[in-house]
């Protein structure tokens, strides 16, 4: 059984910095791509970082040069480095890894990680 459990979340005073990680276990044969999405209260969930099987990155506008999205292949993990934090940032924060476990790519999610930017 494949799972992907995140870490990281919690609360930020404007300005700071917070790390995630989401970690893939169980028993599947390679990782493609893996994702980050965030999801504010009352909106809709939204992809805002990628990061392909060969390290090729993309960000939505809202997060260039705020974000940084880096995987290693070594541990399954998938990390967003988040700097300089504003209240608009208050999200759930979601992980999405397109694993394989037999012939077939079959997407994955975490659980979902609170970050609240709160003075």
């Amino acid at each position: 059984q494949v799972q992907l459990v995140e870490s990281g979340g919690g609360l930020v005073q404007p300005g700071g910095s917070l790390r995630l990680s989401c970690a893939a276990s169980g028993r599947f044969f390679s990782i493609s791509y893996m994702h980050w999405y965030r999801q504010a209260p009352g909106k809709q969930r939204e992809l805002f970082a990628h990061i392909t099987s060969g390290g090729s990155t993309n960000y939505a506008d809202s997060v260039k040069g705020r974000f940084t999205i880096s995987r290693d292949n070594t541990k399954n993990t998938v990390s967003l480095q988040m700097n300089s934090l504003k209240p608009q940032h208050t999200s759930v924060y979601y992980c999405n890894v397109q694993l394989f476990v037999g012939s077939d790519g079959l997407g994955y999610w975490g659980q979902g990680n609170q970050v609240t930017v709160h003075s």
